[in-house]
């Protein structure tokens, strides 16, 4: 099962941006960009409204558009990090799904880790054993300075036990999608989240041929903390790019959506920074480019 949704996710999202200086995803330069994030951990009153969803489809599961009216709630206006998220597993003893698998490994066992361009020249995907959220890579790895990056690794039964923790729930993908529309700096320009007109990169995304050429024109390369990029225009934070976020909208059978796009997400293969790009992931998978925030 993990090995085919391991397949799956690496056909479907692998396609899936501060300025030059090329940076690790630990480097500490990278994040130092949010040690004084104002609002960090604070919700952002998103207010009733109607829209389109699905505006600006671009692939068929993102059409056909649909008016809907949305009642407000709230927001965090970031995605939650591993800083927040070790705070619930110390306070309630929670192990995750991933975590829980390495008692019992299988061939099919491990959690989803995208391996960046080096020397053998194409990032790829592998199925790792021992990859969770404290070891985002794998075995040997930590999340030592990475304290404000968004939380990876979960499932959404994982993403659904903070949030209650949490006294919030997931959103729905009609309110994430309206809150990253009535959010775009260009409503008319469905990639302004992510794009300047100029080309300008504005969000966490891919530059380059992908998997081949990651340039890192946002000068990350890999996920980066949460905020270290502009808010939107009603000051949320990575609502396209960083990671793709869980939402609680089933998309079939054993499968919920995910919005917004990842680090992974290039002009070339995927696309989906766009407010009304979706994507169904498979609810016991996790990887290192799914994440997720919470509403109220």
């Amino acid at each position: 099962m993990r090995a085919a949704c391991l397949i799956a996710a690496a056909l479907a999202f692998t396609a899936c941006d501060k300025q030059p200086a090329k940076t690790s995803p630990s480097d500490p330069a990278v994040a130092a960009c949010t040690s004084e994030l104002p609002g960090l951990g604070d919700f952002v009153a998103v207010p009733s409204g109607q829209f389109r969803k699905g505006a600006y489809a671009v692939y068929p599961e993102e059409a056909p558009g649909l008016i809907l009216h949305v009642e407000g709630f709230e927001m965090l206006s970031h995605e939650v990090t591993n800083e927040e998220f070790d705070r619930f597993t110390r306070e309630t003893g929670y192990v995750t799904e991933a975590e829980r698998g390495q008692e019992n490994p299988t061939a099919a066992s491990g959690s989803a880790v995208f391996q960046m361009p080096g020397k053998q020249g194409v990032g790829a995907w592998a199925l790792v054993p021992g990859a969770t959220w404290r070891a985002p890579e794998g075995p040997g790895s930590d999340i030592t300075g990475r304290q404000l990056h968004p939380v990876v690794h979960v499932t959404l039964a994982d993403a659904r036990a903070y949030a209650a923790w949490a006294g919030a729930r997931l959103p729905t993908e009609a309110e994430w999608e309206y809150a990253a529309a009535i959010g775009l700096p260009d409503a008319a320009d469905p990639q302004s989240s992510a794009y300047t007109s100029a080309g300008a990169p504005v969000a966490n995304t891919w530059q380059g041929f992908f998997p081949l050429a990651d340039e890192a024109g946002d000068g990350v390369s890999g996920r980066a903390p949460v905020g270290c990029f502009s808010p939107s225009a009603i000051g949320l934070y990575d609502m396209i790019g960083n990671v793709w976020e869980w939402t609680e909208t089933p998309f079939g059978e054993g499968t919920h959506t995910i919005k917004g796009g990842s680090y992974l997400c290039a002009e070339n293969f995927c696309r989906r920074y766009r407010p009304a790009a979706r994507q169904p992931q498979e609810d016991d998978f996790s990887s290192g480019h799914i994440g997720f925030r919470i509403v109220r």
